[in-house]
């Protein structure tokens, strides 16, 4: 990969891009995160799912659980098979709760389909009571009467907004009749099954971002298996995110679990640098920031997020990249193109939603848009991106941040194959892949033993999946006889099991060179090996 790197600003050949691409064991950096549902619960699916490209090159590192939909029991019984599809296939893969939230639904109980059609009246009404008819949709929430105003423009759609004028209806608000909204229907739309998403633009809903139900789940499901990411719905201050920690901190495991800010409408972009500072990660959800931000402006707000994102060294995750996979076994141009721009962008990581949880071809879509991003990645100028990085870091650098940056330009610059990097926390991998290297990390974890004072328990495993989601990372666990700091020159016997799984693995070959940075007594040490047969 990093032998044959491109830059967009030096010419390229039009004949090389017809060259086959050349495989590559860690073919995709970016990560790819897949929302298991009806069409990706089975242990057969998933097993394809995390084998979708083989031996770790495009294959899912995050399995998200949706609860906009399906009750815990239909959550519990899909992570069962993960973990039996995980077994089998010996593939880390992280698990990632995305909260409901503040979000506004439609309730059709009878699951009828409802026909809309354009130029005329339907009332919006809390009585959920109600049937759901072509001119009356009954809502959850009381207060939308007092939140909207004539003209105001509200969307309904059951997976979002996907922009098709099928499946997704716009209205104008006409009039205020006590609890009810009266709306005018803009386009003709057929909404189908039990729930649809409602998106007033540009108007606050005033409801908590962790609701009593987000609190159960995350108190019932989430601490019965350790999940490793908390996706916070519709997070508007950096104060969500900091009750949600408060939240999670008193349930046991938890402590450790990262909470990823899921930004969705203004009220979120305009706190942005706030929600950065105290969050662990950032996800963009372009299908409601599309509603709320005039179209023309998404990509604006993508770039601005991401390189925020990518100066803290905080993952940044896209959203709604090829929802015409739902259907179809090829992305549009125009999507291809789209992965490829928010991988150059600096994206750590794609989410597929409807396109695993309901599409037809989910190991096909996860397959597709790893080699897209794959791609990308070749022509991605990281020259410019470590500069930038380092600037923007400023001095004096911080001991661990230059060790991080040295052991990156030392890689590059010797054209390594491989950088290993030996951690306890993470963080030390973290920072190196913050810069952005060209050739994969190998982050071995290696658990500390701690006790509170019942029983011994070894850390590592919560830390090892969480660097499932940054870009360019691979984890690998390490056996907890061996320490992370070495008192000699370096570990031999657990640089021996790294080089070892590197080499069984293909992304290290006879005569590579390879960078190994590690803790040797207090002093870290950036290290470069050449490998005899």
């Amino acid at each position: 990969m990093h032998g044959n790197q491109l830059l967009l600003e030096e010419p390229i050949r039009m004949a090389s891009i017809l060259e086959p691409s050349k495989p590559s064991v860690y073919c995709s950096m970016t990560k790819i995160v897949g929302t298991l549902g009806p069409k990706s619960r089975s242990v057969e699916i998933i097993s394809d799912c995390l084998n979708a490209g083989m031996s770790g090159t495009e294959h899912l590192a995050v399995a998200r659980f949706d609860f906009s939909w399906g009750d815990i029991e239909f959550h519990q019984e899909t992570l069962g098979n993960l973990r039996k599809a995980v077994k089998s296939t010996k593939k880390l893969c992280a698990v990632l709760l995305d909260t409901v939230g503040p979000e506004l639904q439609v309730v059709n109980k009878t699951e009828h389909p409802i026909s809309l059609q354009a130029d005329t009246l339907v009332i919006l009404t809390p009585d959920q009571g109600k049937d759901a008819t072509s001119n009356l949709l009954p809502i959850n929430f009381r207060g939308l009467a007092k939140a909207v105003k004539k003209g105001d423009t509200i969307f309904i759609g059951q997976y979002l907004f996907t922009g098709s004028e099928t499946t997704s209806v716009w209205l104008e608000v006409t009039e205020i009749n006590g609890e009810d909204v009266v709306c005018l229907i803009k386009n003709s739309a057929t909404l189908a099954g039990s729930l649809y998403t409602l998106h007033v633009s540009q108007i606050r809903i005033d409801l908590p971002t962790l609701t009593d139900n987000d609190k159960k789940v995350i108190s019932t499901w989430g601490v019965r298996n350790n999940i490793d990411f908390l996706s916070l719905s519709y997070t508007r201050h950096a104060e969500d995110v900091r009750h949600a920690r408060q939240f999670i901190s008193t349930l046991g495991d938890l402590n450790q679990t990262q909470i990823f800010a899921k930004i969705e409408n203004i009220e979120g972009l305009t706190h942005f640098d706030e929600i950065l500072q105290e969050a662990d990660g950032i996800i963009l959800s372009r299908g409601n920031l599309g509603i709320d931000l005039p179209p023309e402006k998404v990509f604006l707000f993508q770039k601005a997020a991401v390189y925020k994102c990518n100066m803290a060294g905080k993952p940044a995750v896209v959203t709604r990249v090829v929802d015409s996979m739902t259907e179809n076994l090829r992305p549009t141009r125009a999507e291809a193109t789209d992965v490829a721009n928010a991988v150059l962008d600096g994206t750590d990581a794609i989410i597929l939603g409807a396109e695993t949880l309901r599409g037809l071809y989910p190991v096909e879509t996860i397959s597709i848009v790893g080699k897209i991003c794959a791609e990308a990645e070749k022509v991605f100028n990281q020259d410019l991106y470590f500069k930038k990085t380092v600037k923007y870091v400023g001095e004096p650098m911080t001991h661990l941040e230059s060790i991080a940056s040295s052991a990156v330009r030392a890689a590059i610059k010797v054209k390594a194959s491989v950088i290993i990097c030996f951690t306890s926390s993470g963080r030390a991998a973290r920072l190196i892949a913050k810069y952005r290297p060209t050739m994969p990390v190998i982050s071995v974890v290696v658990p500390r033993l701690k006790t509170n004072q019942v029983r011994w328990t070894f850390s590592g495993a919560f830390e090892a999946r969480q660097s499932q989601i940054i870009r360019g990372l691979f984890p690998m666990l390490a056996d907890p006889r061996h320490p992370a700091e070495s008192k000699n020159a370096t570990n031999e016997s657990i640089l021996k099991v790294a080089l070892d799984h590197g080499k069984s693995s293909g992304v290290i070959k006879p005569h590579d060179r390879v960078v190994v940075c590690q803790k040797v007594g207090d002093t870290s040490v950036v290290k470069i090996i050449e490998l005899e047969d």
